[in-house]
């Protein structure tokens, strides 16, 4: 199969599967009825849906927005930012809204992990609700940055109607909270950056400790908290990661599998072993239709994506924020102080031991902050934010990489090769 025989990592000989390889892992799958699988997703499992890539150099999202009106990529995820220009985020969820886009095949193996009852729970950094639309139960999904199936007034929290959000959505209309004397903006239940993490997160971690299988697919893990969660599993647990490159710490463990490539590719190969393949494929295709799936497998040319990313420059210059739309943005919100320094000096009832249950804003560049000029330097302090790494999977809500926990189990060797299984999949 040209797959790479397992290289020896911390621990010796794998304990659990017959050898480190996709072909040990379904036997393992196979072999009781009780298995228990947690899922770990990231932005790179929604790759072939089209999402827009958020952190890659030159098609990610992030180094696209940095041509557009904002001071800076990350702003449009930035709460402070929003309350005062609300309009670049609203044309971004234009392109992002739930509809325009449909599942993987790697979403859909997880609906069929639901399916046949091996499905203990999901946790996802992804805000596109693409597992829901796969048809994975929303009681085994934790999405851990929030996501668009929620809204509410970013003052009063009052929920807001699904139907006159997407109205406005769509319109190009940014909504406001129509509760008397309010008028508050009102924004998708997404985490940005100063806003606290969902506290079904904190609440569902255990659900790792008690897996018999943790599949990684698609995400960089250099997130944390949620980067800490491969770690949560049982050291004599299969660990299986699907992505473009090894992440984290996976490989260092002897059940450990790693699977390079496409995560579809990957997913495919496994469903295969399963003897799932014909399954999983009619699954999709009944959930998607045969045209998307056929979108799917031919994927994007660049210049489909130049376009797309042309376009959206062109629908956030339409809306571009002079003066006077800034005036009155400001005066429609809720007369605060620093918003953000407010979120930080609360203690949310969700943090987690090792993390702050927030994501902070992220350094402004140092060209984009005039006014920073005119202040004496300072020394920077211990709590700034560390700036967000260029390389990343696709869409996932705005990360910043932080220290690990320190109760993480964090090998103190130098990490063994691990056993990589690189090869390309030809359908």
């Amino acid at each position: 199969m040209g797959q790479d025989e397992s290289s020896m990592g911390f621990g010796g000989p794998p304990k659990a599967l017959s050898e480190r390889s996709l072909a040990a892992v379904a036997e393992y799958i196979k072999t009781g009825r009780d298995k228990r699988v947690v899922v770990l997703t990231g932005a790179g499992i929604s790759t072939a849906a089209g999402i827009p890539d958020f952190r890659s150099p030159k098609t990610g999202l992030y180094a696209n927005l940095a041509r557009l009106n904002l001071p800076y990529a990350e702003a449009v995820f930035d709460i402070s930012y929003f309350r005062s220009h609300p309009e670049p985020f609203y044309v971004l969820a234009n392109e992002l809204y739930p509809g325009k886009f449909h599942p993987t095949v790697s979403h859909a193996f997880i609906a069929l992990l639901a399916q046949k009852g091996l499905l203990q729970m999901l946790f996802t950094q992804n805000i596109d609700c693409l597992e829901r639309a796969a048809g994975v139960p929303p009681s085994k999904i934790i999405e851990a940055h929030g996501s668009f199936a929620t809204q509410r007034c970013i003052e009063c929290k009052t929920e807001f109607p699904d139907d006159k959000m997407k109205e406005h959505v769509f319109g190009g209309k940014v909504p406001h909270c129509g509760e008397p004397g309010c008028n508050g903006l009102v924004k998708p239940d997404i985490v940005f950056f100063g806003e606290s993490l969902p506290k079904a997160f904190d609440n569902n971690v255990h659900n790792v400790a008690m897996a018999d299988l943790v599949l990684i697919i698609g995400t960089s893990l250099t997130v944390y908290p949620f980067a800490a969660l491969p770690g949560m599993a049982q050291e004599d647990k299969p660990r299986v990661l699907f992505n473009m490159e090894r992440v984290g710490m996976i490989g260092n463990r002897s059940d450990d599998v790693i699977e390079l490539g496409a995560c579809d590719d990957g997913i495919r190969k496994l469903a295969d072993e399963l003897g799932w393949r014909d399954e999983l494929e009619r699954l999709w295709r009944d959930t998607v239709g045969d045209e998307e799936a056929e979108r799917q497998l031919r994927g994007r040319n660049e210049d489909e994506v130049e376009d797309e990313v042309e376009r959206l420059a062109a629908e956030v210059e339409a809306v571009a924020i002079d003066d006077d739309t800034k005036a009155d943005t400001k005066e429609e919100a809720s007369p605060e102080t620093e918003p953000t320094k407010e979120v930080d000096g609360e203690k949310p009832d969700n943090v987690l031991s090792y993390q702050p249950a927030t994501i902070s804003p992220p350094p402004v560049p140092a060209e984009t902050r005039e006014e920073v000029k005119e202040q004496p330097k300072t020394e920077p302090t211990k709590t700034e934010s560390p700036k967000v790494p260029e390389a990343e999977s696709k869409v996932q809500p705005p990360e910043i990489k932080s220290q690990p926990p320190q109760d993480a189990k964090t090998p103190q060797e130098q990490p063994a090769k691990p056993a990589i299984i690189k090869e390309e999949t030809k359908l």
